[in-house]
C-alpha cells in the first residue's frame, strides 16, 4: 500500500484510512497510540512467553540437530519481542519493569478451559497459555502456530505506524525458518507408524486453540483498528488463509 503525503489540514483519521502511515512517537494521537501500544503488547507477550515456553523442548529433542534448531527458535523469539519492546520504550514502556511484569514460563493445566481475549495486563494470545508435554507435542505446536505467525505478520508488516512495521518485515523471514525448523522435525516424527499416530493426537489438541488466536468472527476492534490503518484483514479472512496452508501442509503428512 502507498502512503499519501500528509495534509495538515486533513484529519489524521482520512489520512490513516487512506493509508498514510505515521513514523514518529510523536505524531499518534491518544486513541492511535493505545491501540498501537496494545497490538505491540501482544507481540512481544507472546514472543517472550512462546520463547520461555519452547525452552523445556531443547532438552527434550532426540538429536542434536533438533536441540540447535530449539535453541535457535527460543534466542530469535526474545529477540523479537526486545525489538518492538524498544519501540514501546519510545512511548515511555519501562523496558525492565516490562521484562518482569509476568512469568513468561507459567502457563495453566493442559485440560483449561481459557477465554481466548487477554488473561488481564497478560497481553500473549491465549494458546501460550497451555503447557508442551513433550517434543512431537512442541514441534506440532510450533509447526501449527508458526503458520498462523506468518499469516498475521503477513498483515502486520503493512501496519500504519512504518517503525512497527519495519521490525515486522525484519523478523518475518525468521519467524519462517521457524516454522520450516518445525516442518524438519515433524518429518522425521512422522517418519514411522508410532510417531504420525502421536502427532496426530497432537494436532487435535492444538489446532483449534491456535484457531482461536485469529480472534472472533465479528470484532468491533477490527473495524477500529481498520480505520486507523493498523489492520486490514478480517480474523476471519485470515483464518481461513492459515486453516488453508495448515490443511495442506498436513495432508501432505497424512495428519489430516
Amino acid at each position: 500500500m502507498t502512503s499519501e503525503p500528509f495534509d495538515q489540514t486533513m484529519p489524521i483519521e482520512d489520512y490513516l484510512a487512506r493509508g498514510g502511515k505515521l513514523t514518529s512517537p510523536d505524531n499518534p494521537p491518544p486513541r492511535y497510540r493505545g491501540e498501537l501500544l496494545r497490538l505491540m503488547s501482544s507481540f512481544v507477550d507472546s514472543e517472550l512467553a512462546g520463547s520461555a515456553g519452547f525452552a523445556d523442548s531443547i532438552n527434550w529433542a532426540p538429536g542434536i540437530k533438533e536441540r540447535i534448531a530449539a535453541s535457535r527458535i527460543v534466542l530469535e523469539k526474545a529477540d523479537h519481542a526486545e525489538r518492538v519492546l524498544d519501540l514501546m520504550s519510545d512511548f515511555g514502556t519501562d523496558k525492565a519493569l516490562y521484562n518482569k511484569a509476568h512469568n513468561w514460563s507459567a502457563r495453566a493445566s493442559r485440560d483449561a478451559d481459557i477465554d481466548p481475549a487477554r488473561q488481564g495486563g497478560d497481553m500473549r494470545l491465549s494458546v501460550f497459555h497451555y503447557p508442551l508435554e513433550n517434543w512431537t507435542d512442541a514441534v506440532v505446536m510450533n509447526v501449527l502456530m508458526g503458520l498462523a505467525t506468518v499469516v498475521q505478520l503477513e498483515e502486520l508488516r503493512e501496519c500504519s505506524y512504518a517503525p512497527f512495521a519495519d521490525v515486522v518485515r525484519a523478523v518475518l523471514p525468521r519467524e519462517q525458518r521457524h516454522m520450516e525448523l518445525g516442518f524438519e522435525g515433524l518429518d522425521r516424527i512422522v517418519a514411522n507408524k508410532a510417531g504420525r499416530e502421536e502427532a496426530k493426537a497432537c494436532v487435535a489438541y492444538w489446532y483449534p486453540r491456535v484457531a482461536e488466536t485469529f480472534g472472533s468472527a465479528q470484532s468491533e476492534r477490527f473495524t477500529r483498528l481498520a480505520r486507523m490503518g493498523l489492520r486490514h484483514t478480517t480474523n476471519e479472512e485470515l483464518r481461513a488463509a492459515w486453516q488453508n496452508r495448515a490443511r495442506t501442509h498436513l495432508s501432505r503428512l497424512q495428519l489430516a
